[in-house]
């Protein structure tokens, strides 16, 4: 098949498209012909070798988020067929039956991911257990269901199981443009939710405005908590959606109210943050919570919950441009300079 992969760490420079080996598959598998892939912050941080994931090995074909044609079955799959059009679950929690992925879906260990730890869609043939495949709407195209699985499988566990955003809260985001908040904005207005968001521009804070925010500010010059204090008649926000680390983290644990939740779900300025006030935090109450890994059995639930709106309008893939797959170190490039605001996804031609 052909595939964009590196063998070395280091620069958008080190994706090379050839050739590698045809996927192998185990009865409970399938194989899809994968039409686009979505990228993700993840794929930058691994090329460069800053962080890989327990099981990440070279030569490495990136993608988690991929849709495509079911071209091959399992000799034990009886409820997914050829020519399905399909989205696929890269989390490889809770894989069953004979699989080549089963056993690889400790949450809390060496959770095996598609894209991250096993070759992905950056290919144009990617395997997958049957039971992490779901059906497309025969409206929608791959790359509106490429963008889907990480940031909103991510964004709905964090923001409603782990954090447990309830209709008529403050959300507070930083990072307009990034996969997750441009999910989690959505999401959170659809629940009721009011939401300000912090971006690093005007532009990108328009986009936020576009998608149903109440109200945002650049995160380069304002003072965020005493934003969020005007915005909020002093009370502050009820719950903080955090990606983004250090660089903001100070600013947003001061920005909460009482009995406030602080949903850490990435690190992108780093990994080392500092609680600046112990008494401000056991006095106040507030709830630092770590968002762990999603439930692969939630998939198809959140899929449902979501997809109709996709497909009809009501909720928003932003995509922003499209990249032959050949062209992948341009899109690469575009995302690690925070250029980006939308989504980029890469398409296999053939």
């Amino acid at each position: 098949m052909k595939a964009l992969f590196y063998t070395e760490f280091g620069t958008p420079d080190v994706l090379k498209f050839g050739h590698l080996p045809d996927p192998i598959l185990r009865p409970a598998d399938v194989l899809i012909t994968v039409s686009a892939t979505a990228l993700n912050r993840l794929d930058i941080v691994q090329r460069n070798g800053w962080f890989t994931l327990p099981g990440f090995s070279l030569p490495h074909v990136a993608g988690m988020d991929l849709a495509g044609t079911v071209v091959d079955v399992g000799a034990g799959v009886s409820h997914v067929k050829t020519g399905d059009r399909v989205v696929a679950d890269p989390s490889l929690h809770a894989v069953g039956g004979d699989s080549q992925f089963t056993g690889l879906g400790e949450r809390y260990g060496e959770l095996g991911v598609i894209g991250a730890t096993h070759a992905g869609g950056y290919g144009e043939l990617c395997a997958v257990s049957a039971d992490h495949v779901h059906p497309i709407p025969d409206a929608m195209d791959f790359a509106t269901a490429a963008v889907f699985p990480t940031a909103w499988m991510t964004t709905h566990h964090a923001l409603f199981r782990v954090g447990e955003l309830r209709s008529g809260e403050t959300l507070l985001m930083h990072g307009a443009t990034s996969a997750l908040t441009l999910a989690a904005t959505q999401m959170a207005v659809a629940a009721g939710a009011r939401v300000l968001v912090t971006a690093a521009s005007e532009e990108k804070c328009a986009i936020a405005r576009g998608l149903g925010a109440a109200a945002t500010t650049t995160n380069r010059e304002s003072d965020i908590t005493s934003w969020v204090m005007q915005q909020t008649d002093g009370k502050g926000v009820d719950i903080v959606l955090d990606h983004v680390g250090p660089a903001l983290w100070e600013a947003s644990l001061f920005a909460l109210a009482p009995r406030g939740r602080l949903v850490s779900c990435g690190n992108t300025t780093g990994d080392s943050a500092n609680i600046p006030s112990l008494g401000f935090l056991f006095q106040r109450g507030i709830q630092i919570k770590g968002s762990d890994a999603y439930f692969s059995t939630d998939f198809a639930s959140v899929w449902a919950l979501y997809c109709d709106g996709i497909e009809h309008g009501r909720f928003s893939p932003q995509i922003q441009e499209t990249f032959a797959i050949e062209h992948g170190a341009q899109a690469h490039q575009i995302l690690e300079t925070g250029e980006a605001t939308g989504r980029l996804v890469m398409q296999h031609m053939s």
